[in-house]
């Protein structure tokens, strides 16, 4: 058993909320292996914590924050001292107030600050048990701030029977059964008499150890058997112990009491109030309260009504008939107010009927809509789903499963999509709805199964819709364009590169490709920028790029006017392969707000993706980090492309660690990964000066037929050739990037030919070609490529014999590098500084460079002048945390004040690096100064 290791952990979290101290600690174990009795000790080891506790139910996991609101309700005294975008954002979660539902990261900021600010007096412990029933968008939630409680006298403790993916990476530890000689030891402490040695060891067997199963089992055979033996020897009947004592002991009860237990099983919440009116319905007396009670069956504990165990509430609900059933919902619906408690009023009444009718079908379709702004899609499609079912009309059904269909699907569940879906007649559809299902069953199809076949099935279904709605058949082939660039099943010969001559017939008459530049070339009126998307990556498959570039920068620029967010993933993907690094920044970031205000997973997961790659390229790879975190297992699968991507080329500009996991997607991936692998490998080998590798890696990417794959590939092979001295190389291949670079026009790509042309030239024209690339990269935000400007024309300088301007581009290189945590990159910009002379300063010897981004940023305003109040407003934190940020901060820097901070920090707007260039007149070097943006 690890009830021991258990015990360790709790103490030591325990030990932390009371030195002022916070974190989060997840208790996992089947139910009734003491994980209640180890939260209860660690409760009682902390007389001087205020305690929160609640419990998950089983019957409310589709309602939206159920579990959020009870852990709140008793802290919501505290909303007051919140910011108040904050403040707002609780009580729109919470029903106090009527507005558009929060963002979730600003309602996740705001449960931190209220837990901070309700431990402001005494340090704060929050019990969640039956996690394992948390609603989706609370456990989402709990997650994420129990990520971030370190600085806070806060502690988050989850008990659960089974691994929840929202927990992924925070410290758990398992409870297990019994061993042997404790179950044995528990048995003989349990029973007063004597025990046969057979049943003995049969019971530890059946219960594998669970303490509350033996006591349960115990509890339900009469004395004679235990001491005699339960049965033959041989034949021992013990097919499931649990369930035959929870229904031997409810049989014992009387009609009232097991009747106001099912009502207790059915009322997740567990509030008295409801309770009672619910029993006043049923006309039960208080004395089967307290039977219940004496009996073991239910505790009133903080307010709350529970089962002395959940295994109980299951029982009671299951062992009811479907009438008994109906009958405590009727009741329960009749006590909840309509007004108030309207969702859970209506999701009574429709556990209480089993005959369909069109106005409780229309009122929960109703409220799936409403349910939508708390819980996402996922429980839009519960709702409806129900809704469904109660509908009597066939063919209103058949539109609501579809609903529900395309809900499930918009949650990331294409496989429950299917299962709906599956339930619908298409003949009782009505056009558009035939077609509309037709293209979500192919959606869901590509989604469930990935891989190289999804944009064969997608384009068979465009093929089929051309006839029957354009408009379908546009998005469809759209679809399939998506996946072939996110799975790289195909290339220019195959059935979707010949496909793209299809896509004339559901485009606009006025869809000619644009001939002037977008910023000249207005868009017509009828068309829109789905139809600009469709004709330019028509025209990316058919390997036409000049046709493809401007029709695709149309489009990037209407999706960035327009509202529609249907494609912004895509157009994120597209505009980084444009070499737009702001526009699919921009992109990825309104699909991320967008998926996150309507629980759409299946649209998170790619703008995360999105997102991490952007901040890894600016330089940000913590940021990166935490975005991929965010999308927690998700991020391993192979079918979430540009989580895969980002995890790839943060390993591989972080440094030699990353070998063998690109080795591994080499070697067992497919399609776009294989071929963006190949390229990270080229970054890794290129950083650690390995060239002969990093070319034969660039030559694998780049000659990997890959419609969407970066041709950002190509300028690690040119680096590579220029060191390898295979200038032809080089050369042939700078011509194809050229060609693409001139064509989209922005600052990285035009920077990114420069310095690749400057790795192949001499002399002034190379000088020159440097400059430009530095100017160019330093008005983009891709911070690695300004870096590697800096490092390789520091390179060139050096071997040109002018150290002292080689030492200004080394340095500034290596500053940024360490700065990102580019870790073999700064490793090569240092060898090549040292090799000019330059005594180089360890990063331990870096004047704040032990400050952590969340420190800086504090202490940078506080230098400013901002009181801590007005720090934790801005950074959504609470002024507890600012104060202990900044002593962190001052022990750190050797200080005792704030006043201090002036002389201990760079000036005010100073960045840590990302240096303007000036050029002196009459002279060809370059002074480097801070920017001051």
């Amino acid at each position: 058993m690890m009830l021991n290791r258990s015990c360790v952990e709790l103490d030591r979290l325990v030990d932390r909320f009371r030195s002022g101290r916070g974190g989060s600690l997840v208790v996992r174990g089947e139910a009734g292996t003491g994980k209640t009795r180890l939260l209860d000790q660690a409760v009682e080891r902390a007389p001087e914590c205020r305690i929160v506790r609640v419990a998950g139910v089983e019957s409310e996991r589709e309602l939206a924050l159920a579990a959020m609101l009870q852990l709140c309700e008793p802290l919501l005294d505290d909303l007051e001292g919140l910011p108040l975008p904050q403040a707002d954002a609780l009580r729109t979660a919470f029903g106090l107030r009527t507005a558009s539902f929060p963002d979730r990261l600003l309602l996740g900021l705001a449960v931190r600050s209220l837990f901070a600010r309700a431990a402001e007096q005494q340090p704060l412990i929050c019990v969640v048990e039956d996690a394992q029933w948390l609603d989706g968008p609370s456990a989402r939630l709990l997650a994420f701030v129990a990520r971030r409680l370190d600085p806070l006298p806060v502690g988050l403790v989850f008990a659960t029977r089974e691994r929840r993916e929202e927990f992924v990476g925070l410290a758990d530890v398992e409870v297990e059964g019994l061993s042997e000689l404790e179950a044995r030891l528990l048995i003989d402490t349990a029973i007063p008499g004597a025990c046969d040695e057979e049943v003995r060891a049969r019971i530890v067997a059946e219960t594998a150890g669970n303490p509350v199963e033996i006591i349960e089992l115990l509890t339900s055979l009469r004395p004679a058997h235990i001491a005699s033996g339960y049965g033959a020897p041989n034949s021992f009947p013990l097919p499931a112990p649990m369930a035959r004592s929870f229904s031997s002991r409810l049989e014992r009860l009387p009609a009232d009491a097991r009747t106001l237990l099912l009502v207790a099983a059915a009322e997740p919440l567990g509030r008295p109030d409801l309770l009672w009116r619910a029993a006043d319905q049923l006309g039960i007396p208080a004395v089967a309260v307290v039977r219940c009670q004496d009996d073991g069956f239910l505790r009133l504990d903080g307010g709350l009504v529970r089962f002395r165990h959940p295994a109980m509430r299951s029982a009671v609900y299951g062992e009811a008939t479907p009438t008994e059933r109906r009958q405590v919902h009727r009741a329960l619906a009749a006590a909840a107010d309509p007004q108030s408690e309207g969702e859970r009023h209506a999701w009574h009444r429709a556990e209480a009927t089993s005959v369909p009718t069109e106005e409780l079908a229309a009122a929960l379709q109703q409220l799936a809509y409403q349910a939508q702004d708390k819980g996402g899609f996922a429980a839009k499609a519960a709702l409806l789903d129900r809704a469904a079912a109660l509908t009597p009309d066939a063919a209103r059904r058949s539109r609501r499963l579809l609903a529900a269909g395309q809900a499930k699907l918009a949650a990331g569940v294409p496989d429950q999509a299917l299962a709906l879906l599956a339930g619908i007649d298409c003949q009782l559809l009505e056009e558009p709805g035939c077609s509309q299902l037709e293209q979500l069953v192919a959606r869901a199809v590509a989604a469930q199964r990935g891989g190289p076949d999804a944009p064969a099935v997608l384009l068979r279904t465009a093929k089929r819709l051309r006839a029957l709605d354009a408009e379908l058949a546009r998005d469809t082939y759209l679809d399939a364009f998506e996946a072939a660039m996110q799975t790289g099943g195909v290339d220019s010969d195959s059935t979707v590169a010949l496909a793209a001559s299809d896509v004339g017939t559901v485009l606009p008459a006025a869809a000619a490709q644009p001939t002037a530049p977008p910023a000249v070339a207005a868009a017509p009126k009828t068309r829109q920028a789905v139809d600009f998307l469709l004709d330019g990556l028509a025209s990316l498959f058919a390997e036409d790029y000049p046709s493809a570039v401007p029709a695709l920068r149309v489009a990037l620029r209407e999706l960035s006017l327009r509202a529609d967010n249907r494609w912004l993933s895509l157009g994120a993907t597209v505009a980084s392969d444009l070499w737009d690094d702001r526009t699919s920044r921009a992109l990825a970031t309104r699909q991320r707000e967008s998926a996150l205000r309507a629980g759409a997973l299946g649209g998170l997961h790619p703008s995360l993706g999105m997102l991490a790659q952007s901040s890894i390229l600016a330089g940000g790879f913590a940021e990166a980090s935490d975005l991929i975190e965010q999308a927690g297992p998700a991020a391993s699968d192979p079918a979430n492309v540009s989580l895969r991507c980002a995890e790839l080329m943060l390993a591989a500009f972080r440094g030699p660690q990353a070998r063998q996991l690109l080795e591994d997607e080499i070697s067992q991936g497919q399609g776009r990964l294989v071929a963006f692998a190949h390229e990270m490998r080229a970054v890794l080998e290129n950083s650690l000066g390995n060239y002969r590798e990093a070319l034969t890696a660039a030559e694998s990417a780049v000659t990997y037929r890959q419609v969407g794959a970066s041709d950002r590939a190509m300028a690690e092979l040119v680096e590579a050739a220029a060191r390898c001295g295979e200038r032809q190389t080089g050369e042939a291949v700078l011509q194809r990037l050229s060609q693409r670079t001139q064509l989209c026009g922005t600052d990285w790509a035009l920077g990114i030919e420069a310095r690749s042309r400057a790795l192949l030239s001499e002399g002034q024209a190379a000088d020159q070609l440097y400059q430009t690339a530095i100017e160019r990269l330093a008005r983009s935000s891709v911070s690695t490529a300004l870096a590697r400007a800096h490092l390789v024309y520091g390179e060139w300088l050096r071997r040109e014999g002018t150290r002292m301007q080689a030492r200004i581009q080394l340095r500034t290189a290596l500053e940024m590098f360490r700065a990102m945590g580019a870790l073999a990159f700064a490793e090569r910009a240092e060898r090549e500084l040292l090799a000019t002379g330059e005594r180089v300063r360890r990063p331990e010897d870096a004047l704040g460079i032990h400050l952590t981004s969340q420190e800086a940023h504090i202490s940078q305003l506080a230098r400013d002048g901002h009181s801590n109040s007005d720090i934790a407003a801005k950074l959504f934190l609470s002024p507890r945390t600012v104060e202990y940020h900044l002593r962190k901060v001052f022990k750190k820097l050797a200080i005792s004040s704030r006043n201090e901070l002036h002389r201990a920090l760079p000036a005010s707007g100073a960045r840590t690096w990302g240096p303007a260039l000036e050029a002196r007149s009459g002279q060809g070097e370059l002074e480097l100064r801070r920017s001051g943006t």
